[in-house]
């Protein structure tokens, strides 16, 4: 369980790292502005050395990724599932006690009684009393 989380932790890295190295790279079409002097030369690698390093680190990372990838969708696949209430609704679900975080005392019974005998019980109308048309 434990390599899992690590692993999951690592797997973040490397996706945050994988769109911030696509992000820095410059376009293909970037090399026709620096031939004509709009700003190439200023960069921290210079002209074309950090094409480079952008290009291997962005391949290794993307390796890393579907590396992690495929080995976290191993790991979750041989989990067994945790039953669900709700998977199956045709089988009604047998009533269970549920345990109240409010103390039920003689008062709250007594109470719950006296509010089902307050109210008044109607008799159904008998065939003879209801009028034929």
């Amino acid at each position: 369980m434990v390599f899992y989380e690590i692993l999951v932790i690592v797997y973040l890295i490397v996706a945050v790292m994988l769109i911030g190295f696509v992000l820095i790279q410059q376009g293909k079409g970037a090399g026709m502005g620096a031939s004509f002097g709009s700003g190439g030369s200023n960069t921290v690698f210079g002209s074309t050395g950090s094409g480079n390093f952008l290009t291997r680190t962005t391949a290794i990372l993307a390796t890393l990724f579907f590396i992690i990838s495929l080995i976290l969708g191993n790991q979750t696949a041989d989990k067994e599932k945790a039953v669900d209430e709700w998977q199956n609704l045709e089988v009604p679900v047998t009533e269970q006690a549920v345990d109240s975080d409010v103390p039920v005392t003689e008062e709250t019974e007594q109470s719950m009684q006296s509010t089902a005998d307050d109210v008044p019980v109607t008799e159904a109308p008998k065939e003879d009393d209801i009028p034929n048309p």
